[in-house]
This record gives C-alpha cells, sequence and structure tokens, in this order.
C-alpha cells in the first residue's frame, strides 16, 4: 500500500460530548479516521450526543483514492461488525440506552447490515446502499444521503434499494444532493468534497438524529 497516515488512538474508539447523552457511532469511509471525520463527530457530540468514532482500519488513514480502495478491500467485514458492537456498548455504558448509527461508504454499508440485527434506534448512511442479496428488513428509521453522480451494481442502486426498504415497511428519507460524487462529504478529500452539500446533509443528519434519539 502506499499513501498510509498514522491515526492517532489506533484501534481505540475516540469518544466526544457528555455522558448521559443519547449515542451514536460514527463510522468512517474507505478513506479511514481523517480529521474530516473527526471534526464531523466532534460538531454532533455540540448537537448533544455521545458520539464514538471506532478505527476499523488498525491504525492508518489516507487520503489517496488507489490506497483507499486497498484499505477498504482488505476490512474483514464479520470484525468490523464486532467492533462496531463493541462501540455501541462503549457509548452506551457512557452515554444513553438509544443509539444511532451513521457511516459513510463502507461504513454507511455496515451501519445498514448492522441495524438488520435491532440494535439501533435510527440509522444515517452515506451514498452506501445493500445489494438484495445482503438486504434484510432493518427496523428503525434511515436517512440516506446520495451524490447526484454515483456508480452501483445491479440491483444496488438507491431506487432499487429504497423501493425493498419501503415494502419491508422501514421509515426512509433519502436526499440527493445537485452537482456531487461520491465521498462528497469527506472535508479530508479535497478532490471531491462539496462544502455545500456536506454542510447541509450534516445539518439534516443532526436533526433526524434529534427526532430519533431525543426525548
Amino acid at each position: 500500500m502506499s499513501e498510509l497516515v498514522p491515526i492517532p488512538s489506533p484501534g481505540v474508539p475516540l469518544l466526544f460530548g457528555t455522558p448521559g447523552n443519547p449515542a451514536v457511532v460514527v463510522l468512517h469511509d474507505r478513506f479511514g479516521r481523517v480529521p474530516g471525520l473527526v471534526n464531523y463527530s466532534e460538531a454532533l457530540a455540540s448537537r448533544g450526543f455521545r458520539v464514538s468514532v471506532p478505527d476499523l482500519f488498525g491504525g492508518v488513514c489516507t487520503v489517496d483514492p488507489a490506497t483507499a480502495d486497498e484499505l477498504m478491500g482488505a476490512l474483514d467485514i464479520g470484525v468490523a461488525l464486532a467492533e462496531i458492537d463493541d462501540s455501541m456498548a462503549g457509548a452506551q455504558l457512557t452515554g444513553d440506552e438509544r443509539v444511532g448509527l451513521v457511516g459513510f461508504d463502507i461504513g454507511g454499508w455496515l451501519a445498514l447490515v448492522h441495524a438488520q440485527a435491532g440494535a439501533a434506534d435510527a440509522v444515517v448512511s452515506y451514498y452506501a446502499s445493500l445489494s438484495a442479496a445482503d438486504h434484510g428488513i432493518i427496523p428503525c428509521p434511515v436517512l440516506l444521503h446520495w451524490a447526484e453522480t454515483d456508480e452501483w451494481d445491479s440491483g444496488d442502486d438507491p431506487a432499487s434499494f429504497v423501493a425493498r426498504l419501503r415494502d419491508h415497511g422501514t421509515p426512509v428519507t433519502e436526499h440527493t444532493y445537485a452537482g456531487t460524487v461520491h465521498s462528497f462529504a469527506n472535508a479530508s478529500v479535497t478532490e471531491t468534497v462539496d462544502a455545500r452539500a456536506a454542510a447541509l446533509a450534516y445539518a439534516r443528519t443532526a436533526v433526524f438524529l434529534e427526532k430519533h434519539l431525543g426525548e
């Protein structure tokens, strides 16, 4: 691999926010736990959440797309889902039993898969969907953020995925951001970030989590 950067506290979930607040686990994209994601998580914590940010890549991150693809390809899905379990439990111990998942790209896919177990009270996914083979019933509300221009395998395109969610009775809200491409909300990846769209998606995420995890 190339273009790898060590990150602080490798392998240890970062925790932000006041103990006792509703818990949120933020799952990074294929680039890893980059500084932009940490800033995003701190901003969420300022809205009244206890936020946990696990490191699924064992201590490295990157802003190089080719290296990011290598990191994503090497990810052990079973281990990642177990790390999400641990992050949820840790956030709940120092927060509230209510818990939300927020994921970007591969993190969004993991959030949607994990939510099928019924442990989450709300899920937010950025530019990620499930194929029919991976898709089970998600029993909590789901918020989906889509880039206007993206690439999807057959059957996991947004329209097909949302149709299955609604067929299952999952409450779903979706937004598509004009002029954006995949990874538009990753502030650390300057080639693709769209600051205005990212800010709007963050605001919608915060309001959604406040609605479904708040008092």
